[in-house]
Formats: structure tokens, C-alpha cells, sequence
């Protein structure tokens, strides 16, 4: 399959770029701040975008969505949603509004989005916030974790729209997933389940 990761951004956040092997179209997960780059980097790799997956809405993974978008679709879960029109009353800790969204579609759990020639499945993993979700790609063995599950550690939850004890939910759901997936976290490098069941503290204390 094709896979990139762009992270030169403020926050360090990745924007995850994939598409099956062979398709010129790539999904674009969480854009983030910097929609020229990201758009150099498929210009460069010969991709053009087919749709972009939000984990959740926070500035970081979001702001300028609407921006790298243009017609193209823009998929959040219905419970995150909201910060496109309030991003402060939603929850936002920022003064900053996400960018407008043209095509603002939802998913839900369990959804299963087929684009750029692989089958996304939808797991929502509220806590971080209300609509906070990962995809899984089980054809390819991966699991883009947004800001659930990272490298050795967990997103937070002590958010104005946060909820610890569905956090907590959402770590046990983790854990239900197979040793061999690849984890694509919201921040920082590459893990696997295998990796983070057996050595992150926080898993192994919902564990």
C-alpha cells in the first residue's frame, strides 16, 4: 500500500496519507496545519486526495480541513461535528475557528468507508473528546489510534469536553484488538498493539 506521514507542524501532529497499492487517489487523516505541504508531498508522490478522515476535531488535526478540502469530503463523527460551527462552545480550548467545510459528511461506529481502494472501518473511542474515533484497515493489519493510544502513553482527557471514564472505555476496546496491527498514532512514531499491551503503563493498568 502507499503510506506517509507529514509531521513538520507546531504540534507535531501526523497527517497520515494512504490509498491501496496502485491508486492514484490517497485518503488524507487529520490535515492539520499545514494544507500547502501536504498537498506537496502527494504532488510530489504523484497522489491526488480522494477524502478526509478526522479522528477528532481539535485545532491540531483539524483546522484547516475545510481549507485542504475544497469540494472534496470531509468525514468527523456527528459527536465532534459541532466545532465546525462553535469550536468554542463545543469544547475547543482556542479563540480559533476550524476553517468552513464544504462537504461535511459523519460517520458513525462501524461504519466501513470505502475509499481510495481500501475499506476503512470506523471505531468510535470517545474521551479525548466526544466524537474521538480510529480507523481500522484490516486488509493492510493497521490502526490509525488518533489521539487515543500513542507510542508508550495515552491522549488526554481532562479536556472541557473530555470524559475520563469513556477514556477508559475506549482503552478497554483497544486492548481488544489483534497483537500483529500496526498503530498510526496521532502523534509521534509508528507502534503496534502487540508493543503497547505488553509495555504502556496506562494500558496495562485498564488491562
Amino acid at each position: 500500500m502507499y503510506l506517509d506521514v507529514f509531521d513538520r507542524n507546531p504540534y507535531g501532529t501526523n497527517c497520515w496519507l494512504l490509498a491501496a497499492e496502485g491508486s492514484d487517489e490517497v485518503i488524507v487523516v487529520d490535515p492539520g496545519f499545514e494544507p500547502s505541504a501536504v498537498r506537496s508531498l502527494l504532488d510530489a508522490a504523484g497522489k491526488q486526495p480522494a477524502a478526509i478522515l478526522l479522528t477528532h476535531a481539535h485545532l491540531d488535526h483539524a483546522q484547516t480541513a475545510g481549507t485542504f478540502a475544497g469540494d472534496l469530503p470531509v468525514y468527523v463523527h456527528p459527536e465532534d461535528a459541532p466545532a465546525f460551527t462553535d469550536y468554542t462552545a463545543w469544547g475547543g480550548m482556542s479563540p480559533v475557528e476550524l476553517d468552513p467545510v464544504a462537504d461535511l459528511r459523519m460517520f458513525v461506529d462501524g461504519d466501513v468507508l470505502k475509499l481510495a481502494g481500501l475499506a476503512i472501518e470506523v471505531v468510535h473511542t470517545p474521551g479525548h473528546t466526544p466524537g474521538s474515533s480510529c480507523f481500522r484497515v484490516d486488509d493492510e493489519t493497521l490502526v490509525l489510534s488518533g489521539d487515543l493510544v500513542f507510542a508508550g502513553t495515552i491522549g488526554r482527557s481532562d479536556f472541557q469536553n473530555s470524559d475520563p471514564a469513556a477514556m477508559r472505555e475506549s482503552l478497554i476496546r483497544f486492548l481488544t484488538l489483534p497483537d500483529d496491527r500496526r498503530v498510526l498514532p496521532g502523534h509521534g512514531p509508528e507502534t503496534t498493539v502487540a508493543r503497547e499491551r505488553a509495555t504502556n503503563p496506562y494500558l496495562r493498568e485498564v488491562g
